[in-house]
């Protein structure tokens, strides 16, 4: 305890004025001399040992905090008394739960990334190897000139699904760190589904599938029209390629008060009720999902309707359709 500098200099002050006392004492009567003298020692002792008994308490919380930084958050120091030294207790079970907190979010995020990676590794696996078996195939001197023109083919289709993979994963990766400026711009619905159908126009041609729309041209929101027209054409993919050949796709949107709203419905496989809740999760792919599926375009529609105060749901059955409802909230100012 006298290692502190602090003590020290009130040890050095309290026994410098008993010793002043004392020699005033002298002049008076020996009786003073021993009052004053039983008096000093008394005041130094007491001060001393509950100084003690503070650092005490103060060298238990070193020894608190030493534990915490070490990644040990099961101690608790909370005191319900007053006092300097309990709020000191209760600000540093505050710093501990948030650490612990911290702590344990960091390690969900871990293990996120670990899994994503090896989605990622997995998704790039399939192409990667199909294209260096068919680069071998390729080098064959023997090779037939149609069967090399095939093959070529496909390693461009290939190159092309791999390049939208990567491009993708980046702007899933840009939006889930916040780093993508979403803009509050007044978008007229009408136009965002003209503009989102446009890339899926000549599929639904080739399978001959009819597409109706419904809505008032005044519909609107506020949001981000060439993100948002990214999510809706991951959901209308999603509509073709599980809509028969002619079939039917129809997108209602209306306005009200409190939200927009925007309907998009097929009657195409349906969706089995057992992955209702998992269509949207990252690289999960459903027992109907097509040959080149990535299982990543319904998850990143929904990042990115969710990131502008919107939500998205899915109902469906199977052999009967799907319908996907978006919901665009009205901001309160």
């Amino acid at each position: 305890m006298l290692r502190n500098r602090e003590i020290r200099l009130v040890f050095l002050v309290m026994c410098t004025i008993s010793l002043a006392l004392l020699v005033v004492a002298t002049f008076v009567s020996l009786a003073a001399v021993i009052l004053i003298l039983l008096t000093s020692l008394l005041l130094i002792g007491c001060s001393l040992f509950f100084t003690r008994l503070r650092y005490q308490e103060i060298e238990k919380l070193s020894g608190y905090v030493r534990r915490i930084s070490g990644g040990d958050y099961t101690f608790d120091v909370r005191d319900n008394r007053e006092g300097e030294l309990s709020i000191l207790k209760n600000t540093i079970y505050k710093v501990t739960v948030m650490l612990s907190e911290q702590s344990a979010l960091l390690h969900k995020d871990k293990i996120h990334l670990t899994e994503a990676i090896s989605d990622i590794s997995h998704q790039l696996k399939a192409p990667l190897t199909s294209m260096m078996v068919m680069a071998d195939l390729v080098d064959d001197t023997n090779l037939p000139e149609a069967k090399r023109k095939e093959f070529t083919r496909n390693i461009r289709i290939q190159l092309e699904r791999l390049d939208w993979l990567v491009s993708t994963l980046l702007k899933l990766s840009k939006i889930d760190a916040d780093a993508v400026p979403f803009k509050k711009d007044q978008v007229m619905v009408a136009g965002l589904i003209e503009k989102a159908l446009h890339p899926v126009l000549i599929p639904i041609d080739i399978k001959e599938q009819t597409i109706s729309i419904t809505g008032e041209n005044s519909v609107s929101f506020v949001g981000d029209l060439n993100w948002t027209t990214e999510a809706l054409i991951n959901i209308l993919k999603n509509a073709v390629e599980h809509t028969q050949e002619g079939g039917t796709i129809a997108i209602s949107f209306s306005e009200n008060p409190l939200f927009t709203e925007m309907l998009i419905t097929d009657n195409g496989k349906g969706i089995p009720r057992e992955e209702l809740p998992f269509i949207f999760k990252r690289f999960y792919k459903g027992k109907n999902a097509g040959e080149g599926s990535s299982g990543i375009g319904l998850s990143m529609a929904h990042s990115i309707i969710t990131k502008q105060n919107g939500v998205i749901d899915v109902q469906s059955d199977v052999h009967k359709g799907t319908e996907f409802r978006i919901r665009f909230y009205k901001q309160v100012y």
